[in-house]
């Protein structure tokens, strides 16, 4: 998920801020932005709020790339 990844970094935020403002733990937000687990469509909606955007603009493109 280089997208997320790149917001995240643009923020100055941790894998254990993003978790902690998520209220998950620091394991399970890598986990998602590693693409190691899945990302539920409620949490990408909470995701993409957090950096005012849209669930598209911050995963569209990696969600095409994996159905290639």
């Amino acid at each position: 998920m280089k997208t997320l990844k790149d917001y995240r970094i643009k923020s100055n935020l941790s894998y254990k801020d993003m978790a902690d403002l998520l209220g998950i733990s620091k394991t399970f937000y890598w986990q998602i932005e590693n693409n190691k687990r899945r990302l539920s469509y409620e949490r990408a909606i909470e995701i993409s709020k957090m950096f005012k955007t849209t669930p598209d603009n911050l995963f569209y493109e990696d969600t095409k790339k994996q159905g290639n």
